[in-house]
């Protein structure tokens, strides 16, 4: 076991581990920490604890000081820069005509890089723009292209259920989500219902998958035959996966009926159900599933 504090960089960014040394260290205080990036101020949100050898990348670098007076103020500059170095790449990027969208400029602590964050349909041939901008910042220059994902992350905004969005408020990383999920939970495939702000499917899609998967393998399939405690056998024409409740196409007096009943009350063979997509749900959701 390695004693570590969990570090953050940015909003709602992936938790590093650090070695705290003999700091006093709690959550919520800011540390300057040493990365592959250089010096940086990050903020604890795990305080000291012991984790297994397996977790740390090694080697685990320790936190060089808990953050002076001096370094938030140094930090807030920083803050403050960033937005004038966004406007200047704004205008460098309108000069030179190139078609990419400027998401965010980010100083390092140590003022040693500037990143600019940026997305576009294809390659970008920037050299040029790097030029100027290391001309008038003097420094290292470093534009990282970005996914669509990535961009909603950093702006944030409200999802179709009214709040802020996942991946702005708590969502460190984006977990893979795919088209069979929403077919699991008997959704609608038209990509407009399941897709989220970004454009790609609603990550809390993953969420409830697998409550979704453990209902259904207690239900029996559409189109599947079972016995009623009336003793009468049916073909399955609907199910309630949340509420447990499957409505049976019967015969009484020689007459087609569809009657509700509880799962447990059915007889029927369970079976493992493979979730098919037809060949136009194939191709309606196809652009939703590609890799950022």
């Amino acid at each position: 076991m390695i004693k570590v504090i969990g570090v953050r960089f940015r909003h709602v960014g992936k938790i590093y581990y650090f070695d705290p040394k003999d700091y006093p260290i709690c959550e919520g205080d800011h540390v300057i920490v040493e990365t592959a990036r250089g010096v940086e101020y990050g903020f604890v949100v795990l305080g000291p604890r012991e984790v297994s050898e397996e977790k740390v990348i090694q080697p685990l670098k320790s936190v060089i000081r808990v953050a002076t007076p001096k370094d938030d103020a140094r930090e807030e500059n920083n803050r403050k820069k960033e937005k004038e170095a966004f406007q200047i790449c704004l205008k460098k990027i309108r000069e030179h005509n190139l078609d990419m969208k400027l998401i965010e400029a980010e100083y390092t602590f140590d003022n040693n890089k500037v990143l600019f964050y940026f997305t576009a349909d294809g390659r970008i041939d920037f050299r040029e723009l790097v030029k100027d901008l290391a001309a008038v910042f003097k420094t290292r220059i470093e534009l990282r292209q970005i996914g669509v994902r990535d961009e909603t992350k950093i702006l944030g905004g409200i999802g179709i259920c009214g709040r802020p969005l996942c991946c702005h408020t708590f969502l460190s990383e984006f977990a893979p989500v795919s088209i069979k999920m929403a077919k699991e939970q008997n959704l609608s495939l038209n990509p407009t219902k399941i897709s989220g702000v970004c454009g790609r499917l609603m990550c809390c899609l993953k969420n409830e998958q697998e409550t979704y998967e453990y209902l259904n393998k207690k239900l029996p399939a559409v189109g599947d035959y079972v016995t009623t405690p009336d003793g009468l056998k049916g073909e399955v024409s609907s199910v309630n996966v949340l509420r447990q409740l499957v409505k049976v196409l019967v015969d009484v007096n020689d007459e087609k009926e569809i009657q509700e009943y509880k799962v447990e009350e059915l007889k029927f063979k369970p079976r493992h159900k493979k979730i098919k997509l037809s060949a136009e749900e194939v191709k309606a959701c196809a652009n939703l599933e590609k890799e950022n």
